[in-house]
């Protein structure tokens, strides 16, 4: 009977043995947790639960540490608050990113969305410029640094877009000392525009005011002298028409109208050639 017993008891003992062996083994591990935890991410993004996934692709980073993991989860992270427009937080996750896995192959996209937080609170040209500057300095970096990338050539074209707000801002403040009699800093500021700015916009109508300033604080000469680079560089502009009568006050615009439909002939005429 004691032989029983103690048999019982040894099975007893290696049956709970066995199932809390089993019970260790079924506990999923760290890798298991952050693949079911990425993929649940990576589905709240796509749901718009930016807020949600940047949490849970930071416990993926928590997780699996200074891994591919980590790397791809610590930019996602930093996408997802870019995605709802928290510019402040995904800057610092991208700045973050790129001290924390300097090797990553993304660093370039992470540099062109720091940029991108700052151009998207580019509001207009009366608003604060800080978002403008920091926005140019960085698309800069990039073409600079990554030449050769399609975040370069977007960087490019960001930038010509980037030039003329600054040139607008410029020309906002150039033309509120004008309406205020400030010919001097109204001076200064057109000629920032034509000399720094000349492939905006702007500078036609700079050219412009500077003709107009010149001539109403008696500098004739110099009046002239920017009348006649306007004329040379933008004759058929509309701002150099404005500057002819300057100093020709009874001058006349030409026919418009009859310039016009002889253009759209040769526009007519062009396309008709082309089913011939």
């Amino acid at each position: 009977m004691f032989k029983k017993n103690l048999i019982l008891l040894l099975l007893t003992f290696l049956v709970f043995s066995c199932a809390k062996e089993e019970q260790v083994s079924l506990e999923p591990t760290d890798e298991e947790m952050a693949i079911s935890t990425y993929a649940e991410a990576i589905e709240s993004l796509k749901k718009g639960d930016a807020f949600y996934a940047a949490k849970k692709f930071r416990e993926v980073e928590s997780l699996l540490p200074q891994t591919e993991w980590a790397a791809k989860s610590s930019l996602l992270a930093a996408y997802a608050e870019y995605s709802r427009n928290a510019y402040t937080k995904s800057i610092f996750s991208f700045e973050r990113h790129i001290n924390n896995y300097p090797a990553d192959r993304n660093i370039p996209y992470a540099h062109y969305l720091i940029a991108m937080c700052f151009y998207e609170q580019i509001l207009d040209e009366k608003k604060d410029l800080e978002p403008l500057l920091k926005s140019k300095k960085k698309f800069e970096f990039l073409i600079a640094e990554f030449p050769n990338t399609d975040y370069a050539i977007d960087a490019r074209f960001k930038l010509d877009l980037i030039q003329n707000q600054l040139a607008a801002k410029e020309m906002s403040i150039a033309r509120y000392y004008m309406k205020t009699e400030k010919w001097i800093p109204a001076l200064n500021r057109l000629k920032k525009v034509v000399n720094k700015y000349d492939r905006t916009v702007f500078v036609e109508e700079a050219l412009h005011r500077l003709v107009e300033v010149y001539y109403k604080i008696g500098l004739v000469e110099e009046s002239k002298q920017a009348a006649l680079i306007l004329g040379y560089n933008y004759g058929s502009s509309a701002w150099y028409e404005q500057s002819y009568k300057v100093f020709n006050k009874k001058y006349r615009p030409q026919n418009i109208q009859r310039d016009k439909k002889r253009e759209l002939g040769l526009v007519r005429r062009t396309i008709k050639g082309l089913f011939n």
